[in-house]
Order: C-alpha cells, then sequence, then structure tokens
C-alpha cells in the first residue's frame, strides 16, 4: 500500500481524502501509534485534511491505548477551528481531558469552545456529565443539567445514566428526585451520544441494564420514567439498604 501511494506521488497524482482516510484508518487498526503518527505527518505535508472518518478511527486508537495527551496534541494539529466538522474534534478534545479526570483542563476546554463559536450538543455535555458522575462531582453535574436545559438539548439515556450512577453509588437515592424533575422523564429513551465516549468510559451500571430492559421488551412503550422505576426496583430486590424510588 505505501510502495503504490509512492508511485502514485511519483507520477504526480495528489493524494486526495479518500485515499488519506484509508491511510489512517488502516493504521489506526493495524499498525502502532508512532507508525500511525509516521503516516499523519506524511500525509500533512501532502496537504491532506483528514475527514471524519479518518479522525474517528486514529483518536480510537489513541483512546484504546489510554494515549489522552497524544490524542489532544493530534486535535490540536488537525485544527479545532475547522468549521466543517461540526463539533467532533472539540468533543473529542473534551473527552481526552475528561477520561484523564482533569477537570481544570475539562472545564478551560469546554469554555474555549463556547468562545470559538460552537455551540454544545447532547455528546459534548455528556462527556462532562460522565466526569463528574465518576468524581461524585455533584454540584457541577446539576449546573450541566441546567445548562443543557437552557440551551435545549434534550437528555438521552446517557445522561440519565450519569445522574442515576452517581446518586445510586454515594447512596443518595433519596435525593434522585430533584435531579430527574428537570429531565424529559416522559420521552422515548434514546441514545445520541457519540459511541467514542463509550470506548473511553464504557457504560455504566444504568445505561447497560437500560438498554437490556428495551432489547427485552422491544415492543413495549418505554419511557425514561418507567427505565428508572424497573431499574430502581431492581436494586431494592438486590439491596434493601438502597433508599427506593417511587415516581
Amino acid at each position: 500500500m505505501e510502495r503504490a501511494l509512492s508511485l502514485l506521488l511519483s507520477r504526480g497524482f495528489p493524494v486526495d481524502s479518500a485515499a488519506g482516510d484509508a491511510f489512517l484508518r488502516y493504521y489506526s487498526r493495524f499498525a502502532s501509534l508512532d507508525d500511525l503518527e509516521g503516516v499523519y505527518a506524511w500525509l500533512k505535508r501532502s496537504r491532506h485534511l483528514p475527514r471524519p472518518a479518518g479522525i474517528r478511527a486514529v483518536a480510537l486508537a489513541y483512546v484504546r491505548d489510554r494515549e489522552l495527551y497524544r490524542l489532544g496534541r493530534f486535535l490540536r494539529d488537525v485544527g479545532l477551528g475547522r468549521k466543517d466538522l461540526g463539533n467532533l474534534l472539540w468533543n473529542l478534545l473534551l473527552l481526552s481531558y475528561a477520561a484523564a479526570f482533569k477537570m481544570k483542563s475539562l472545564q478551560r476546554e469546554f469554555l474555549n469552545m463556547v468562545r470559538a463559536g460552537f455551540c454544545p450538543d447532547v455528546t459534548t455535555f455528556n462527556v462532562r456529565l460522565l466526569a463528574f458522575s465518576r468524581m461524585s462531582m455533584f454540584w457541577d453535574l446539576h449546573l450541566s443539567l441546567d445548562h443543557m436545559q437552557r440551551a435545549g438539548i434534550v437528555p438521552d439515556l446517557v445522561t440519565y445514566g450519569c445522574v442515576v450512577d452517581s446518586y445510586l453509588d454515594r447512596r443518595l437515592g433519596r435525593n434522585l428526585r430533584f435531579a430527574l424533575d428537570k429531565m424529559n422523564l416522559d420521552d422515548p429513551p434514546r441514545v445520541s451520544t457519540d459511541s467514542l465516549v463509550f470506548e473511553a468510559f464504557g457504560k455504566g451500571s444504568f445505561h447497560s441494564t437500560a438498554e437490556a430492559f428495551l432489547e427485552f421488551r422491544r415492543n413495549s412503550p418505554w419511557t425514561y420514567r418507567k427505565v428508572v422505576a424497573t431499574y430502581l426496583r431492581k436494586q431494592y430486590r438486590s439491596d434493601r439498604n438502597q433508599i427506593f424510588w417511587n415516581y
């Protein structure tokens, strides 16, 4: 493949975006990160601008190897100001900090994202909420939910998982209603978060269990209210000391 590309370049054919992204995807999957970075540098000298598929493949390689600093460096090199990619680069940059629990850097880059003219989406908020949830930062979690509400961002199943898991992990089920009252309890459950987030954080207990509920009774109409109530009944049966939420 490398020889074929060298031959094309030697004959004056430019590397188009499809060929460049194919190289990035291949090296992201089968080569080391050092080799991947070498190919990216080579393609960059050929004035190749990575497309979403290539960027996502490279990001996945960094996340799987937990090389989050190198992921951030790659994203800055691609160019955070690229409007043609939507929020992809910024969301991945936030993920690189959130997965390493660098909370001050996470907040700083979130503000930089807004100042740069990008509008946060549900993935943006859920990246932050996952970090807040794992760190039991309830104040920041509530502020983010309020921000989502003001911005008109609809919470998804991942958002609910951040709230439910954080409260139950700290045995604060008594206070769960305060957070859930701010959310769209009567909507049908859905996952709108970029799947790369799960490569970094995995799926929490509520998220995984809720998906099993939805798969088991696929033809039954579910709402977030019903999913939360069913999950909490299951938790209550397994641990009598849990606070049961009846809504």
